[in-house]
């Protein structure tokens, strides 16, 4: 008899966690949402490219140090290859903590 009411008290914890999960993941889409929505009409535009129109204001005659090794097709495909860039950083250093913390626990 106990493990079937340890099995219904499994289910109930497994949909409480679902139920949860599920909230938050909306909860994170709406928080997303909202400042799209209010300034949908505005231009989002990198710091990169601030900081280029400030120093041009401030000094006139300023000349970059480099120029770019490739001129990109468009904005998406730099945001594309930035999107790529850090997405590939997270995945090592989220394998580099995980490789070291199961490292430390197979020694015990």
């Amino acid at each position: 008899m106990e493990t079937i009411n340890q099995n219904a008290n499994g289910r109930k914890n497994a949909y409480k966690l679902l139920i949860q999960n599920v909230a938050l993941l909306l909860l994170a889409v709406v928080i997303a949402l909202i400042p799209v929505l209010i300034y949908s009409n505005e231009e989002f535009a990198g710091t990169d490219d601030q900081a280029g129109s400030i120093i041009t204001e401030i000094a006139e005659d300023y000349t970059p140090w480099f120029s770019s090794l490739i001129q990109l097709p468009s904005k998406g495909i730099e945001n594309l290859l930035f999107t790529v860039q850090a997405s590939l950083g997270a995945l090592l250093l989220g394998f580099g903590l995980g490789y070291y913390k199961g490292r430390g626990k197979g020694k015990s």
